[in-house]
């Protein structure tokens, strides 16, 4: 195979609300903590065991938007994107590096009723649907969701 491929698909909870930083070309970067659990149980034991890695999902422009308004901590959450690295410099001048999940897609899995901000609506990165999924009425959401699942294969 010649070509690489850098894709991540990730089902989790926010750790935290989206924060938002604004850019003069109006612009927008969302970023916020989310949480995947691994359980297992240890054979020696018999004891249950969970692992909890955390991720640094950054969401941009009319996406970052979108979950700002709707994704509240605790919210359960399916992100795709990518895997990017920062380098970046701390107060005493030391090289530091941030791994970040740059995302692509998402959609939320927490029922609207079971969250402040919740709701079930797919959102992409393209500039053409980020005007098209933004919903107008809970039907609009529910509408986009039928859809949205009888195109896609993913079993969840």
């Amino acid at each position: 195979m010649t070509g690489t491929l850098n894709k991540v698909m990730l089902i989790g909870h926010t750790g935290d609300d989206v924060k938002m930083h604004y850019f003069e070309g109006g612009g927008a970067i969302g970023r916020f903590p989310l949480a995947t659990n691994e359980t297992y149980t240890n054979r020696t034991t018999n004891e249950r065991v969970t692992n909890t890695e955390w991720h640094n999902i950054v969401v941009r422009n009319k996406a970052a938007e979108v979950c700002e308004k709707y994704l509240k901590k605790g919210d359960k959450v399916y992100i795709e994107g990518r895997i990017k690295t920062r380098k970046w410099q701390d107060d005493q001048g030391n090289d530091r590096y941030t791994t970040e999940i740059q995302c692509t897609e998402f959609t939320f899995l927490t029922p609207k009723g079971e969250s402040e901000g919740g709701g079930n609506m797919q959102q992409q990165n393209s500039p053409a649907q980020n005007q098209q999924n933004t919903p107008k009425n809970d039907n609009f959401a529910s509408q986009s969701m039928a859809k949205e699942e009888e195109e896609d294969d993913l079993p969840f």
